[in-house]
């Protein structure tokens, strides 16, 4: 079982290290990280470089592909060469992913118009602008295309996605390995339940 992250320069690390923790014990599954040209990738906050040793065109298909978002998403968006590759690849998949802005890559390359699809909750007008309808929703599966909201939210992604490639004992058995269990100080989450003081302040670090 092949699953195939692409990096771009500014991603968002959580984006793809929490999907990446999760499905990597998926038996069975490789997980291989690929960008445009073979070397160092730099996250969006400053201080993890990545060195990935493959070029997305030398992928010719994948079980799975998933798209992580962060200021990347900017780079990919105008990549046609790599929306291109996006949209052969995506032919071929088991499921087609995306995490945050991830998602608007997807619609970039066209596969969501006229689907029901989240993302980072301030891209949500970018997300409809390429034909997709947005909710809320954390997670969203449309047949073999599933998006997540925000950044953590990936995570919750790849638990659901290891018990569609698998079964729901497996899992839930990656689960209680990782020790996923959230329980966060503060119940300001989500755009519908953070405070207006708590959205502005939000808005400024990204």
């Amino acid at each position: 079982m092949d699953i195939v992250i692409p990096l771009f320069d500014r991603f968002e690390p959580l984006d793809a290290i929490g999907p990446y923790e999760i499905l990597a014990y998926v038996p069975g599954a490789t997980v291989r990280f690929v960008t445009a040209e073979p070397g160092l990738v730099q996250d969006v906050l400053g201080s993890l470089p990545v060195h990935v040793p493959a070029a997305y065109a030398d992928v010719e298909r994948c079980d799975v592909l998933l798209i992580p978002g962060g200021g990347s998403f900017l780079a990919m968006v105008d990549d046609t060469d790599f929306l291109e590759w996006v949209r052969r690849i995506h032919a071929g998949t088991r499921f087609t992913t995306s995490v945050c802005t991830g998602s608007l890559v997807l619609g970039a390359a066209g596969l969501l118009k006229g689907l029901t699809a989240t993302t980072h909750w301030d891209a949500a007008a970018q997300l409809e602008s390429y034909g997709a309808v947005y909710t809320p929703e954390r997670i969203v599966r449309q047949d073999r295309v599933i998006t997540s909201a925000g950044v953590s939210s990936g995570i919750d992604m790849a638990v659901r996605l290891s018990a569609l490639l698998t079964d729901e004992v497996t899992a839930q058995a990656i689960q209680l390995y990782t020790e996923y269990d959230p329980q966060p100080p503060f119940d300001t989450g989500s755009l519908a339940k953070a405070p207006a003081e708590v959205v502005e302040r939000a808005r400024t670090l990204g």
